[in-house]
């Protein structure tokens, strides 16, 4: 008897062996197997990596919310009847707790009927790699509006966001460069907002460029070369005015006759736009040569006719 009895221990010891080894082996592949599954969702999963822009600005919602309060009450009050909280919900909903590299343009659709305002026929300047001096000269002159001096370029100029899947669903330490991913939340908003501002556009319109580059001033990669001029509306605008500027005492690459020019220039009469094309737009000029009022290239024409 006591022989089965250790025997029967021994059993029962080994039974037990055997299922602790065996319930090892199935954490161990399912870790194992998790790993596998989710492999390529790491890859693109906030929580996994550090991305090379600044992250989400901090205190968005109070910075959006007085640019849109500024802008619809002091700046333009025929557009107080926007309802900011509103606007700012729809542009929070767009990014918040979704993967930054899968925003879509759908996504920003709530907000850009929430915020659009029409834009006055003549009016409308588009820029490329003239950003500041764009800026400056339409604080100057009223006459002229860029996609920043709308309401919704308004709110998010010079401003960061995106979203992070874990709580709080806003990551505010970096965001993804279009590098890293072409659908982060900035990209598609610009490219959203800009396609819109150049449908709202009517009457002859304004491009500035930049012809102290070597690369060329008109680049078909740029917002203005992709999505703007594939988006005026042959059948709203007459008219096409474009002022190539050169830096003060900078180098003069390109003028109207140039090589990228022509490029664009083909563009848009493949469109059916009349165009005209100036060097160095002189109240635009006049405005650069503020900062540089001895300079050569600020000295008061005195042509004679």
């Amino acid at each position: 008897m006591p022989f089965q009895q250790g025997s029967a221990r021994t059993r029962q010891r080994t039974v037990l062996l055997v299922g602790i080894v065996v319930l090892l082996a199935a954490l161990i592949l399912a870790v194992v197997l998790a790993s596998v599954l989710t492999h390529g969702k790491h890859k693109v999963s906030p929580e996994m990596l550090k991305w090379k822009n600044r992250g989400t600005t901090k205190n968005l919602k109070e910075v959006i919310l007085g640019r849109c309060y500024n802008y619809v009450m002091a700046r333009y009050p025929e557009l107080g009847d926007k309802d900011c909280l509103k606007i700012w919900e729809s542009l929070k909903h767009a990014f918040i707790y979704k993967n930054p590299c899968n925003i879509t343009a759908e996504d920003y659709q709530p907000l850009m009927e929430l915020a659009s305002h029409p834009i006055p026929c003549n009016k409308s300047l588009f820029w490329s790699t003239t950003k500041d001096l764009a800026h400056r000269y339409t604080k100057s002159n009223q006459n002229f509006l860029t996609l920043e001096d709308t309401l919704l370029g308004y709110m998010a100029d010079r401003v960061s966001w995106c979203g992070d899947p874990s709580a709080p669903g806003i990551n505010y330490e970096s965001c993804p460069k279009r590098s890293e991913c072409e659908s982060n939340p900035l990209s598609v908003f610009w490219k959203v907002a800009s396609k819109m501002f150049a449908e709202a556009a009517c009457g002859v319109v304004q491009v500035m460029l930049n012809g102290s580059l070597d690369a060329g001033a008109f680049r078909s990669s740029s917002t203005f070369g992709s999505v703007e001029v594939f988006n005026l509306n042959p059948n709203k605008v007459s008219a096409v005015h474009i002022w190539l500027m050169h830096d003060i005492g900078g180098p003069q690459s390109e003028s109207c006759s140039g090589h990228s020019i022509k490029t664009l220039k083909s563009i848009l009469e493949g469109r059916n736009f009349k165009i005209t094309c100036e060097d160095n737009y002189r109240p635009v000029q006049l405005l650069q040569c503020v900062n540089n009022p001895d300079h050569t290239d600020c000295r008061l024409c005195t042509n004679t006719t």
